[in-house]
């Protein structure tokens, strides 16, 4: 293991710094490597782009926060909370028939609808018709009664305003009175006298605001469109309907990132991996470096999102929600978890490789018969006992005729006995 480890790490920087095994100067190495951070972030620049392209849940659902706060609002006004909240933001205005408008005065649905631009996938039709609800929400007369809600609540903070302000000085105004100034001569608003009075009145007109403001605020419960948008409100069966599929689409969205990013990946290691080949058989030295070095770029972020699959994939996910949902919120058991199962996964892993993809024996058999060196796969002489690119000889003694015949085959080329005692 030690060997083969020591192998691939010498045959990494000798391919990462020399040229048809000659070194390289080091105007070229930094040139390389101006290079290959370009490459680099390029690369990353890409992976992100191409992982936005599928549509978010958030986007995909953008009424279920919402939905999911009302439902939760444990509050009596938590209906007039809502239609008050619709009518502050951007109002309703009809936006043209098959026409996407998403800038100030556009529908909530337009906005919503807005979302699937430049995405793959579709915003979700209880979201659109929520939206179309929150539309008729947005009628004339709910905004001329908003109007007034606001025109009422503006009296009352001046109101508390002014009251506010007759607290903060009636030591001052009592001062006054008791030394026998006159009111003329204060720099007080109210003298002390009228100063409960003139509480009690802004109190009063307060009182009175509040309850004008109460009944505005019932007719715009009352209003069709308002009473439309909370009957979906109060739906069971559609909030549950809309909440499983953000659930599901929560729990899938990384795994479809990562699949996207793949896509953008793959290609590219399989066509440099191609070229790095294909110069190495015609001896571009150059071409070879060049798409070696790329081929190392192109593997930095694969390892990265191998390990993001890892972490946050779905089956991590689903073993993580299974452990919160037995072990009572111990997010510390994840972490056990991990650490258990990524060594397995691991150990696992490099049993794979050293068993069917870096196999010596496998590998010599397919060098063997294409002529190539057992140790490092460059093209050997019909007649070459060693290398003469690493330096490896290819030939061992038979146990049996002490004849040379290959090493790592399984039988003897000239007897063909069996080499299993000396392998």
């Amino acid at each position: 293991m030690l060997n083969f480890l020591r192998r691939i790490i010498s045959r990494f920087f000798r391919n990462s710094r020399q040229i048809n095994n000659e070194p390289l100067n080091k105007v070229s190495l930094v040139i390389v490597i101006l290079i290959d951070l370009f490459i680099l972030f390029n690369t990353f620049q890409g992976l992100n782009e191409i992982s936005q392209w599928p549509i978010s849940p958030w986007q995909a659902y953008p009424c279920q926060a919402e939905w999911q706060n009302y439902r939760q609002d444990q509050t009596e006004n938590k209906d007039i909370a809502i239609l008050r909240n619709t009518l502050e933001r951007q109002p309703y205005t009809p936006s043209i028939q098959g026409s996407v408008s998403s800038g100030p005065g556009a529908s909530f649905q337009s906005q919503y609808k807005q979302n699937e631009v430049g995405h793959l996938g579709s915003v979700s039709p209880i979201c659109l018709n929520y939206g179309a609800l929150q539309d008729g929400v947005t009628n004339p007369e709910n905004q001329a009664l908003k109007q007034q809600i606001n025109e009422k609540q503006s009296q009352i903070q001046t109101l508390q305003n002014s009251s506010a302000q007759i607290r903060s000085q009636y030591d001052s105004t009592l001062l006054d009175q008791i030394a026998g100034q006159s009111p003329g001569q204060s720099i007080n608003a109210v003298g002390a006298a009228q100063a409960k009075q003139t509480l009690t009145d802004n109190n009063n007109k307060a009182f009175a605001l509040k309850q004008e403001i109460k009944q505005l605020e019932q007719q715009v419960i009352q209003n069709p469109g308002s009473q439309t948008f909370l009957a979906l409100l109060k739906d069971d069966s559609a909030w549950q309907s809309l909440d499983r599929a953000y659930k599901r689409a929560s729990f899938w969205h990384p795994s479809y990132q990562l699949l996207f990013q793949s896509l953008f990946l793959l290609p590219l290691i399989a066509f440099t991996l191609w070229i790095h080949r294909f110069c190495q058989r015609r001896g571009y030295g150059l071409g070879a470096l060049i798409s070696w070095h790329l081929l190392v770029i192109f593997f930095i972020p694969f390892v990265f999102k191998l390990f993001e699959i890892l972490q946050f994939g779905p089956i991590f996910t689903a073993i993580s929600s299974f452990i919160l949902r037995f072990a009572q919120g111990l997010i510390f058991l994840v972490r056990y978890a991990a650490i258990l199962t990524i060594p397995l996964l691991g150990f696992g892993l490099i049993r794979f490789f050293q068993r069917f993809v870096f196999n010596p024996k496998i590998q010599a058999a397919n060098r063997v018969q294409k002529s190539r060196c057992i140790r490092c796969a460059k093209r050997l002489s019909p007649h070459d006992h060693h290398c003469p690119h690493c330096g490896y000889h290819q030939l061992k003694a038979c146990v049996s005729c002490h004849e040379l015949t290959y090493k790592h085959l399984p039988h003897c080329k000239n007897c063909g006995a069996s080499q299993a005692a000396s392998s």
